[in-house]
Protein backbone atom coordinates (compact mmCIF):
# COMPACT_ATOMS: atom_id res chain seq x y z
CA UNK A 1 0.00 0.00 0.00
CA UNK A 2 1.46 3.60 -0.99
CA UNK A 3 1.76 5.75 1.78
CA UNK A 4 0.16 8.63 1.78
CA UNK A 5 2.72 11.05 2.80
CA UNK A 6 4.83 9.65 -0.60
CA UNK A 7 1.54 9.55 -2.77
CA UNK A 8 1.69 13.84 -1.97
CA UNK A 9 5.36 14.23 -2.84
CA UNK A 10 5.08 12.34 -5.67
CA UNK A 11 1.65 14.35 -7.28
CA UNK A 12 3.33 17.56 -6.11
CA UNK A 13 6.75 16.18 -8.29
CA UNK A 14 4.41 15.20 -11.15
CA UNK A 15 2.89 18.84 -10.74
CA UNK A 16 5.84 20.95 -10.73
CA UNK A 17 7.35 18.86 -13.67
CA UNK A 18 3.72 19.38 -15.46
CA UNK A 19 4.12 23.41 -14.54
CA UNK A 20 7.91 23.69 -15.47
CA UNK A 21 7.02 22.28 -18.90
CA UNK A 22 4.19 24.54 -19.50
CA UNK A 23 6.23 27.31 -18.70
CA UNK A 24 9.00 26.29 -20.88
CA UNK A 25 6.18 25.77 -23.88
CA UNK A 26 4.79 29.44 -22.89
CA UNK A 27 8.19 30.86 -23.12
CA UNK A 28 9.25 29.83 -26.56
CA UNK A 29 5.49 30.42 -27.73
CA UNK A 30 6.55 34.02 -26.92
CA UNK A 31 9.62 34.14 -29.03
CA UNK A 32 8.89 37.42 -30.98
CA UNK A 33 10.03 35.76 -34.62
CA UNK A 34 9.99 38.39 -36.74
CA UNK A 35 11.56 38.12 -40.94
CA UNK A 36 13.78 40.67 -43.16
CA UNK A 37 14.35 40.71 -46.61
CA UNK A 38 17.46 42.09 -48.11
CA UNK A 39 19.84 42.14 -51.19
CA UNK A 40 23.22 42.65 -50.97
CA UNK A 41 24.41 41.40 -53.91
CA UNK A 42 25.89 37.84 -54.08
CA UNK A 43 23.04 35.89 -51.65
CA UNK A 44 25.48 33.19 -50.64
CA UNK A 45 27.98 35.79 -49.13
CA UNK A 46 24.55 37.79 -47.60
CA UNK A 47 23.58 34.57 -46.16
CA UNK A 48 26.72 33.54 -44.68
CA UNK A 49 27.09 36.72 -43.06
CA UNK A 50 24.07 37.19 -41.35
CA UNK A 51 24.28 33.53 -40.34
CA UNK A 52 26.93 34.45 -38.01
CA UNK A 53 24.71 37.23 -35.86
CA UNK A 54 23.21 36.27 -32.65
CA UNK A 55 19.54 36.70 -32.42
CA UNK A 56 19.14 34.73 -36.20
CA UNK A 57 17.33 31.47 -36.77
CA UNK A 58 18.02 31.37 -40.32
CA UNK A 59 18.65 32.53 -43.73
CA UNK A 60 17.14 31.63 -47.07
CA UNK A 61 18.76 32.55 -50.38
CA UNK A 62 16.22 33.44 -53.00
CA UNK A 63 14.69 35.50 -55.54
CA UNK A 64 12.24 38.45 -55.01
CA UNK A 65 11.19 41.80 -56.88
CA UNK A 66 10.64 40.91 -60.47
CA UNK A 67 7.99 40.05 -62.75
CA UNK A 68 7.98 36.11 -63.54
CA UNK A 69 6.61 33.38 -61.17
CA UNK A 70 8.90 30.85 -59.84
CA UNK A 71 12.38 32.16 -61.20
CA UNK A 72 15.10 29.88 -61.17
CA UNK A 73 19.09 30.90 -61.14
CA UNK A 74 18.87 30.23 -65.08
CA UNK A 75 15.95 32.62 -65.64
CA UNK A 76 16.95 35.29 -63.92
CA UNK A 77 18.16 37.76 -66.30
CA UNK A 78 15.55 40.46 -67.38
CA UNK A 79 12.82 39.42 -64.94
CA UNK A 80 13.86 42.11 -63.00
CA UNK A 81 14.38 39.85 -59.75
CA UNK A 82 17.29 40.37 -57.31
CA UNK A 83 19.47 37.90 -55.80
CA UNK A 84 18.17 38.43 -52.00
CA UNK A 85 17.99 36.82 -48.97
CA UNK A 86 15.10 36.12 -46.18
CA UNK A 87 16.46 36.19 -42.57
CA UNK A 88 14.76 34.63 -39.97
CA UNK A 89 14.93 36.33 -36.24
CA UNK A 90 14.53 36.40 -33.00
CA UNK A 91 13.19 40.29 -32.03
CA UNK A 92 13.96 39.80 -28.09
CA UNK A 93 17.62 39.25 -29.32
CA UNK A 94 18.69 41.19 -32.37
CA UNK A 95 16.32 43.99 -33.72
CA UNK A 96 15.43 45.32 -36.94
CA UNK A 97 17.02 48.22 -37.07
CA UNK A 98 20.13 46.41 -35.49
CA UNK A 99 20.01 44.07 -38.84
CA UNK A 100 19.75 47.05 -41.37
CA UNK A 101 22.54 48.86 -39.72
CA UNK A 102 24.67 45.72 -40.29
CA UNK A 103 23.08 44.79 -43.63
CA UNK A 104 25.03 48.15 -45.00
CA UNK A 105 27.78 48.29 -43.06
CA UNK A 106 28.01 44.88 -45.17
CA UNK A 107 27.84 46.14 -49.11
CA UNK A 108 28.69 49.10 -51.11
CA UNK A 109 25.55 51.08 -51.31
CA UNK A 110 27.10 53.63 -53.13
CA UNK A 111 27.16 51.54 -56.36
CA UNK A 112 23.92 51.54 -58.67
CA UNK A 113 24.87 48.43 -60.62
CA UNK A 114 25.95 45.48 -58.89
CA UNK A 115 27.45 44.33 -55.95
CA UNK A 116 31.60 44.04 -56.58
CA UNK A 117 33.00 42.07 -59.21
CA UNK A 118 29.09 40.71 -60.14
CA UNK A 119 27.61 43.64 -62.19
CA UNK A 120 23.39 43.87 -63.30
CA UNK A 121 19.87 43.97 -61.99
CA UNK A 122 20.70 40.95 -60.30
CA UNK A 123 23.33 41.97 -57.94
CA UNK A 124 21.30 45.60 -56.94
CA UNK A 125 21.02 46.12 -53.62
CA UNK A 126 17.75 46.73 -52.13
CA UNK A 127 15.63 46.41 -48.36
CA UNK A 128 12.55 45.25 -48.79
CA UNK A 129 9.71 46.35 -46.57
CA UNK A 130 6.64 44.79 -45.63
CA UNK A 131 4.58 47.42 -43.45
CA UNK A 132 5.01 51.35 -42.49
CA UNK A 133 7.43 50.36 -39.81
CA UNK A 134 9.66 48.70 -41.48
CA UNK A 135 9.39 51.31 -44.10
CA UNK A 136 10.25 54.25 -41.63
CA UNK A 137 13.39 52.59 -40.15
CA UNK A 138 14.97 51.47 -43.53
CA UNK A 139 14.70 55.19 -44.12
CA UNK A 140 16.32 55.68 -40.78
CA UNK A 141 18.78 53.28 -41.74
CA UNK A 142 20.00 54.93 -44.46
CA UNK A 143 20.17 58.84 -43.40
CA UNK A 144 22.29 57.00 -41.21
CA UNK A 145 24.75 55.22 -43.48
CA UNK A 146 24.63 58.80 -45.74
CA UNK A 147 25.77 60.38 -42.64
CA UNK A 148 28.64 57.76 -41.53
CA UNK A 149 29.36 57.15 -44.88
CA UNK A 150 29.84 60.70 -46.56
CA UNK A 151 28.26 59.65 -49.79
CA UNK A 152 24.85 58.91 -51.62
CA UNK A 153 23.32 55.95 -50.62
CA UNK A 154 21.42 54.19 -53.75
CA UNK A 155 20.32 51.36 -52.31
CA UNK A 156 16.45 51.87 -52.53
CA UNK A 157 13.26 50.88 -50.23
CA UNK A 158 10.78 48.87 -51.92
CA UNK A 159 7.60 47.45 -50.91
CA UNK A 160 7.80 43.60 -50.38
CA UNK A 161 6.99 40.83 -53.22
CA UNK A 162 6.85 37.03 -53.34
CA UNK A 163 10.04 35.71 -52.12
CA UNK A 164 10.92 32.49 -54.37
CA UNK A 165 13.39 30.39 -52.59
CA UNK A 166 16.65 29.66 -54.39
CA UNK A 167 17.51 26.11 -55.64
CA UNK A 168 18.78 23.85 -52.71
CA UNK A 169 22.13 23.61 -54.04
CA UNK A 170 22.34 27.57 -53.08
CA UNK A 171 21.31 27.05 -49.71
CA UNK A 172 24.12 27.17 -47.24
CA UNK A 173 26.54 27.04 -50.08
CA UNK A 174 29.37 28.54 -48.35
CA UNK A 175 29.08 25.86 -45.77
CA UNK A 176 29.25 22.80 -48.54
CA UNK A 177 31.39 19.72 -49.24
CA UNK A 178 30.51 18.55 -52.65
CA UNK A 179 33.58 19.19 -55.15
CA UNK A 180 33.28 21.59 -57.83
CA UNK A 181 35.83 22.92 -60.51
CA UNK A 182 37.45 26.21 -60.30
CA UNK A 183 39.88 28.05 -62.27
CA UNK A 184 42.51 26.53 -59.74
CA UNK A 185 40.91 23.23 -60.01
CA UNK A 186 38.67 20.91 -57.95
CA UNK A 187 37.56 22.26 -54.56
CA UNK A 188 35.09 21.89 -52.19
CA UNK A 189 32.14 24.05 -52.56
CA UNK A 190 33.47 26.09 -48.96
CA UNK A 191 36.60 26.62 -50.75
CA UNK A 192 35.21 27.33 -53.56
CA UNK A 193 32.78 30.05 -51.81
CA UNK A 194 36.19 31.10 -50.14
CA UNK A 195 38.32 31.46 -53.30
CA UNK A 196 34.63 33.98 -54.66
CA UNK A 197 34.29 35.83 -52.06
CA UNK A 198 38.21 36.56 -51.81
CA UNK A 199 38.41 37.23 -55.58
CA UNK A 200 35.10 39.24 -56.15
CA UNK A 201 36.87 42.07 -53.73
CA UNK A 202 33.40 42.10 -51.44
CA UNK A 203 35.17 42.47 -48.13
CA UNK A 204 38.36 44.58 -49.14
CA UNK A 205 35.83 47.04 -50.88
CA UNK A 206 33.73 46.82 -47.58
CA UNK A 207 36.76 47.32 -45.41
CA UNK A 208 37.68 50.62 -47.67
CA UNK A 209 34.21 52.12 -46.84
CA UNK A 210 33.41 51.11 -43.92
CA UNK A 211 36.61 50.32 -41.76
CA UNK A 212 36.11 49.10 -38.56
CA UNK A 213 32.37 49.54 -38.76
CA UNK A 214 32.07 46.88 -41.49
CA UNK A 215 30.63 43.51 -38.76
CA UNK A 216 31.84 40.98 -41.19
CA UNK A 217 34.80 41.53 -43.23
CA UNK A 218 37.13 39.19 -43.18
CA UNK A 219 35.63 37.30 -40.43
Amino acid sequence: MTHPIQSAKTALLALTIGLGAFMQGTAAEARDIQTAVVAGGCFWCVESDFESVTGVIEVVSGYTGGTSRNPTYKTLSGTGHYEAVEITYDADQVSYDQLLHMFFRSIDPTDAGGQFCDRGDVYRTAVFVANGSEEAAANQAIAAAQSALGQRIVTPVLAAARFYEAEEYHQDYYKGRSIVLTRRGPKSEAEAYKFYRDACGRDQRVSQLWGNAAPFANH
